[in-house]
């Protein structure tokens, strides 16, 4: 799978380990950045890979930082991301079972390097169930065209 991934200066150190766990899972990794502990805007990774996947150009993207809010939040606002903040393994599946979640954010400061690389599984290999479900992601398309 083509995953996009980017963090800011607080989501660098998770970033890159889970970068290097996906490339040995034989997954195709586009690092949008950052590439350093330096400070940096959150938005600029947000934007990097919430395009890279709206876009149809990666799969699925992966964003950190600090808390994994404010990449959620920046994420969101471009048309056809469906970021969402994971914190625990019923709500990453869930997410992407109900919401056909496409970047999924994270807080390096909330979330150990363990439970991250576990997160990060269950985001890729869950499937969106469709059905009721489609109706819903629908009209989030549609808040996006008419808002």
């Amino acid at each position: 799978m083509k995953i996009a991934l980017g963090a800011d200066h607080a989501g660098f150190l998770l970033k890159e380990r889970l970068k290097e766990k996906l490339r040995q899972s034989g997954h195709e990794v586009v690092d949008h950045g950052a590439h350093s502990e330096e400070s940096v805007d959150y938005p600029d990774f947000a934007a990097a890979v919430a395009r890279d996947v709206a876009g149809g150009a990666s799969e699925r993207g992966l964003l950190v930082c600090s808390s994994g809010v404010g990449m959620s939040i920046a994420a969101n606002k471009v048309p056809g991301a469906r970021a969402a903040l994971g914190t625990s393994e019923e709500e990453v599946r869930l997410t992407r079972q109900h919401n056909d979640a496409n970047v999924l954010t994270l807080g390096q400061k909330f979330t150990p390097p363990e439970v991250a690389e576990r997160l990060v599984d269950i985001f890729l290999t869950t499937a969106f169930e469709g059905g009721r479900h489609s109706r819903r992601v629908a009209k989030i398309a549609e808040l996006e065209r008419n808002d």
